[in-house]
């Protein structure tokens, strides 16, 4: 869940946790990314809130986007 609380951006929030799950292993490289109506049930945020954290993630270099395929976690 994001914290509402927090002066963070809640797709900052959402960024940083699936960051987090790369960085430990929950999420491997190559695997792809749960799905964007997955996250949004899991951390109940909006559509467009999971694209933007998505976007963030693809900056970073953490994730990669192939039309039509998915998103999935980059190789280190």
């Amino acid at each position: 869940m994001v914290d509402e609380m927090s002066p963070v951006p809640f797709y900052v929030q959402l960024a940083d946790a699936l960051a987090k799950q790369i960085e430990s292993g929950k999420l491997k490289p190559r695997q792809p990314l749960p799905s964007e109506s997955t996250l949004q049930q899991e951390y109940g945020v909006a559509r467009g809130t999971v694209r933007a954290a998505v976007r963030l993630l693809r900056e970073r270099g953490l994730v990669v986007t192939f039309t039509g395929r998915g998103t999935f976690v980059a190789e280190r």
